[in-house]
């Protein structure tokens, strides 16, 4: 796989927040970022869309994608629910000049770091606590009670990789935390940040 711009990982727990701290850097023109969009085998929620929100496949298709080596890096997060981040995606987005911000699991973030260590910034958001975290996640809406109760025993787990990224931010309160995403991202990619933000 050709090398091009920067990696821009951004993993956590689920409801901690890291997909609004990545809409909101994408919203930035500055830092000159693209979406890579995730492979999943998971059925769609609600209004999502194929290559968009994830490219959505079966089972089997995930599968083949493993067998032929097209994944940057692939999980089974949950049983028979596969995420990865295909090679093509990264590489149609490098083409376009782009740097890749990733909005993925921890397993894959770090994946990804191991294999790019140079030009990938792993960023780890870390929720005020995993009560908070259970209580975000039912205010969805989007899961069932069993899910939720996977997600939460999950995110123990995770949260004990924290400290093999590059940074962890605290999303105790959102401004802050937008605010150290930002600077982060725009030292790591040497944006020129717009003249109205300036001292």
């Amino acid at each position: 796989m050709k090398k091009g711009g920067k990696l821009i990982i951004f993993s956590a727990p689920s409801g901690s927040g890291k997909t609004t701290i990545v809409r909101h850097l994408l919203k930035q023109p500055e830092l000159n970022l693209a979406f890579s969009v995730s492979a999943t085998s998971r059925p769609r929620r609600g209004k999502e869309k194929h290559g968009i929100n994830y490219y959505f496949m079966s089972i089997s298709q995930f599968k083949t994608h493993i067998k032929n080596e097209d994944f940057l890096e692939w999980e089974e997060v949950y049983r028979d629910n596969f995420y990865g981040t295909l090679k093509t995606e990264v590489e149609r987005l490098w083409a376009e000049g782009k740097n890749v911000i990733f909005d993925i699991d921890v397993v894959g973030g770090l994946r990804i770091k191991k294999k790019f260590p140079e030009e990938t910034l792993a960023v780890f958001v870390k929720p005020p606590s995993v009560d908070e975290l259970k209580i975000r996640l039912k205010k969805r809406s989007t899961e069932s009670d069993d899910k939720i109760n996977m997600r939460v025993a999950k995110a123990s787990v995770e949260l004990a990789t924290a400290p093999q990224f590059d940074k962890v931010i605290k999303n105790y309160d959102l401004d802050v935390a937008l605010k150290e995403s930002y600077e982060l991202v725009s030292d790591f990619i040497g944006a020129k940040v717009p003249s109205s933000e300036e001292e």
